[in-house]
């Protein structure tokens, strides 16, 4: 199967969009993401990953690069159901600018927007965020000076239910004929199976868990991933660590006591990475004054996770998981990780001033 064509014509309603386009906020923000992104690298990786049906007929797909587009307008401007996103792209002029869709033509249907994030890859989405943030080091935007690395809980997005009830849906889950219905297809599940329970500061937690790392300089999230709950921090901050080498060797990695021992420190020091892990008392000594110098001085740069965690908390609720299975929720907070990073860009100097945008 192949990809629609897009006939890009010129029409009186382009002249009109135009005449009106610097009175337009969201226009224009959309606008400067363009030219910005060189969009080719990161179209060619989606077609090289990304797959499609491969039957000869029915309508052609649309784009992968058009999709991925309509996901990050989605995460700009809240955009809570795949039906409401395909509305809006039908209704706004900015959203069919940003995507070079003719005002004559319909937009994705919402069921596309679903099957898009089903075939995706965790690997690809790695590889676009990296084409991405190598663009802005090649802007002379430094993202590989300094990582903060931490981690916040996630809800799941099913009701919480006891860890006998869990392992006995998945030993049910793993039997051939559970994964099927009366029809011999795969059955739809809603019951998030993945997520399991925590205790923080006193209180049981039922979900997630999201790593994430941040450039300590500019803000760019550099890596973000997820892991059932009872996951111990510490031993994800070597991955952190490698999946935010976008742009070379990180010079330092700065992260708080949960993730302090020897097998973290000894892999910072393997790889020429200055430690950047605040220290804790232990049973044989406590922390002398140097340390707690040192951990005041640390806690100065990690903020810059917190602010993230903030953020993406008060806007896209990115404290609860939004599907019910882990790789979903994985594709969706990297949608977030792309949508965060690119206004990055446009609050900092690159020669010429670059004036603050955001989308209304």
């Amino acid at each position: 199967m192949a990809y629609k064509k897009i006939e890009q014509g010129f029409s009186f309603a382009d002249i009109a969009i135009n005449k009106n386009a610097d009175r337009n906020r969201s226009m224009q923000f959309l606008r400067k993401v363009n030219n910005t992104i060189d969009w080719k690298p990161v179209e060619h990786l989606l077609i090289k990953y990304y797959q499609i049906g491969k039957s000869k007929e029915g309508e052609r797909a649309y784009s992968p690069l058009l999709l991925f587009k309509c996901i990050l307008l989605q995460n700009w401007f809240q955009i809570k159901s795949d039906p409401e996103l395909e509305n809006l792209i039908c209704d706004r002029l900015s959203f069919r600018d940003f995507l070079n869709l003719p005002m004559d033509y319909p937009s994705p249907d919402h069921s596309t927007f679903s099957r898009f994030r089903k075939n995706l890859s965790k690997e690809v989405m790695i590889k676009v965020n990296s084409e991405i943030l190598k663009q802005f080091h090649q802007h002379g935007i430094t993202v590989n000076k300094g990582v903060a690395v931490d981690a916040r809980l996630v809800k799941s997005a099913s009701k919480p239910i006891s860890k006998k009830q869990i392992k006995t849906l998945k030993a049910h889950l793993d039997t051939p004929e559970s994964r099927l219905d009366k029809n011999g297809n795969l059955k739809k599940f809603s019951r998030d199976f993945e997520s399991d329970w925590t205790i923080k500061n006193d209180k049981p937690h039922y979900g997630f868990k999201e790593h994430t790392s941040v450039d300590t300089e500019n803000g760019f999230i550099l890596s973000t991933t997820l892991s059932p709950s009872s996951h111990n921090d510490s031993k994800y901050l070597p991955y952190a660590v490698i999946y935010s080498m976008h742009a070379g060797k990180i010079k330092i990695a700065y992260a708080d006591k949960g993730y302090a021992g020897a097998p973290n420190r000894e892999f910072l020091a393997l790889n020429n990475i200055q430690d950047g892990i605040m220290r804790k008392d232990n049973v044989n000594a406590k922390l002398t004054d140097f340390e707690i110098k040192r951990n005041k001085a640390i806690s100065k740069y990690r903020y810059i996770v917190e602010q993230y965690f903030g953020i993406s908390h008060l806007h896209d609720k990115g404290n609860k998981a939004r599907f019910p299975t882990m790789i979903k929720n994985t594709i969706d907070i990297m949608f977030r990780q792309f949508a965060f990073n690119l206004p990055v860009t446009f609050r900092l100097k690159k020669g010429a001033k670059i004036l603050e945008i955001l989308p209304v």
